[in-house]
């Protein structure tokens, strides 16, 4: 890629995101300039996004979990110790 001429790019993003990312990387040392190089040029090398992209949509045990939570059904605790925690678990 070396002689190639620099372009520039626009993009849009949530102004509090910005700001959050900005400040992780300053840091680690490098502007958003060259922290976003570093995103793109991850990609080339994978091919794609240089992490997992995924939706982890809770399954039906969790939803189930939850549900009974927001009605107070099936809760436990608080425990005094470790050892009443763990004779609730192994009675459960």
């Amino acid at each position: 890629m070396a002689g190639k001429a620099d372009t520039s790019m626009t993009i849009r993003m949530n102004r509090e995101v910005k700001e959050e990312a900005q400040m992780i990387f300053s840091e680690l040392g490098m502007d958003m300039t060259t922290a976003i190089n570093v995103f793109l040029r991850q990609a080339i090398y994978h091919s794609g996004f240089p992490f997992e992209v995924v939706l982890h949509a809770p399954n039906d045990v969790t939803l189930s979990a939850m549900k009974s939570a927001e009605e107070g059904k099936d809760m436990h605790g608080p425990f005094d110790s470790v050892s009443s925690l763990m004779d609730a678990l192994n009675n459960a």
